[in-house]
């Protein structure tokens, strides 16, 4: 039978509240009291975008929640985002000296989504680009966090930016793949529109390679960024894949998203394949959204699962089962639906998974979530920007410092070169790589007395007969004073 609503609306909702709720003031003013404010703080060497995590921590401790802010979203554009989807057990709050004195460490997320929220709630635009701009124009393609990390920056160093990307809204996984109850979609959006306000232009629904071309953005802009992510979860390559009931995870989350809660179809028994964090997200708001039976269905043991052992202990608390050392053989269908998963016993050896002869047996399920990985899209890439150089593994080759390609004018970051890591990664790799193409755009120095005037910086004197080159580090302070 299709898969139908199971909850009313709501249920849904209260069933898919924020997982953690935002703190008071004064809660906020209490747990940032806390903090040690170490001055080699280990929280800052753990964040991947580098946020002065003591300095707005004490910004917070003496009401000054906009600066706090400020704090973090220029370190972080997407710090709202982070503060509600990044693993703070393994990076900043994991680092917390806190642990070493055995209490608990401080709660870095909330506060940081303590001060994102205050400015987002008010309006308060604490970010700004410069009055003098460069004259110099960049194509981002792809509107997910490392799209967005590069455009902010780029814009903040008074570059024109336009940025492309074939969903309707922007924000990548953050507005349409983050499990509901981490994070709504609202939140990247209001994102979206602050970087809107820095200056940089928005071209949704829009395919690179099919409604633009990659010549026409080499001829109009004076560099490139690629930030489109990965493609679709990997094909399983067995029997019944196809049948209708068989969906991609990050499809089913972005129903969550984009639908009325109320009329996201489920299954009452429900098999999520794969055990990293996406497969945790996915069995977890299938359960909260009616499923009667939820199953994680994974080929290795837990030992090996990709998902976080935080995630791991949510999924289990709200109710879903593991099935581990076991994987699909078949998709079993009932008049053109899934009626169950045929699976077999796998065991390890020299680090292969094999299946065990006669072990197979049928799981009755209705609906199958596969979350075994993304495909990359290295041959969509090639098609599109031909001479590419993407390396064994299907990322893209890149320098490591400064996030450019084998083609000059070309950067990237995020999942496309990483193959796959945490939001707060992507962003730290666009940022870095708009730092990369800033230095290209001005070739290391700019020359000449028209420029330098321009950029309100101090030229030669008048009749010296030489134009003093304006060096990078002070292109940056006049871009950032103007």
């Amino acid at each position: 039978m299709p898969i139908q609503p199971l909850v009313d609306a709501a249920t849904a909702t209260a069933a898919l509240a924020d997982i953690k709720p935002p703190l008071s003031p004064q809660e906020a003013r209490v747990e940032a009291a806390r903090c040690l404010y170490c001055f080699d703080a280990p929280c800052i060497m753990a964040c991947p975008t580098g946020i002065d995590i003591p300095a707005f921590i004490k910004k917070i401790a003496v009401d000054n929640v906009t600066g706090a802010a400020r704090t973090i979203l220029e370190a972080n554009v997407l710090g709202a985002s982070c503060a509600r989807v990044c693993p703070t057990q393994v990076l900043c709050e994991g680092a917390c000296v806190m642990l070493d004195l055995e209490k608990e460490p401080i709660q870095i997320g909330r506060l940081q989504r303590h001060a994102t929220d205050h400015v987002a709630a008010r309006g308060i635009q604490v970010l700004h680009a410069p009055a003098v701009k460069s004259g110099k124009r960049v194509a981002v393609i792809g509107a997910g966090p490392a799209g967005l990390g590069c455009a902010a920056e780029l814009a903040r160093l008074g570059h024109a930016v336009t940025v492309f990307d074939r969903k309707p809204a922007g924000g990548g996984l953050n507005t349409y793949g983050i499990a509901y109850y981490k994070m709504k979609p609202e939140v990247s959006l209001d994102e979206v529109r602050m970087i809107e306000r820095l200056g940089v232009e928005f071209r949704t629904g829009v395919e690179v390679g099919r409604d633009v071309q990659a010549a026409d953005l080499e001829r109009d802009y004076d560099a490139i960024f690629l930030g489109i992510g990965l493609g679709g979860a990997n094909r399983l390559g067995i029997p019944g894949e196809d049948l209708p009931e068989v969906i991609d995870a990050l499809d089913f989350i972005e129903w969550i998203h984009t639908r009325p809660l109320a009329d996201v179809p489920v299954g009452r028994r429900v098999a999520v394949l794969g055990c990293g964090n996406t497969a945790i997200d996915a069995v977890t708001q299938a359960l909260r959204l009616g499923a009667e039976r939820a199953t994680i269905v994974y080929r290795r043991g837990r030992e090996d699962m990709s998902a976080y052992d935080f995630e791991y202990e949510l999924a289990k608390s709200d109710g879903a089962h593991f099935l581990f050392h076991a994987a699909p053989v078949e998709v079993v269908g009932e008049s053109g639906h899934v009626a169950g998963l045929r699976l077999a016993r796998t065991e390890s050896r020299d680090g292969r998974v094999t299946s065990v002869p006669g072990s197979e047996w049928v799981e009755p399920v209705d609906l199958v979530l596969k979350a075994v990985g993304q495909e990359k899209q290295a041959a969509l890439l090639q098609r599109i920007f031909p001479g590419l150089a993407i390396d064994s593994r299907g990322r893209v080759e890149h320098d490591p410092q400064t996030m450019r390609t084998s083609l000059p004018k070309v950067f990237a970051g995020g999942d496309c070169t990483s193959g796959g890591r945490e939001v707060v990664n992507a962003v730290a790799e666009g940022k870095k790589a708009a730092r990369g193409i800033h230095r290209h755009l001005a070739g290391d120095t700019v020359s000449g007395p028209v420029q330098a005037s321009r950029l309100g910086v101090a030229g030669p004197p008048s009749g010296s007969g030489f134009d003093r080159p304006i060096r990078v580090h002070e292109l940056e302070a006049a871009l950032h004073k103007g």
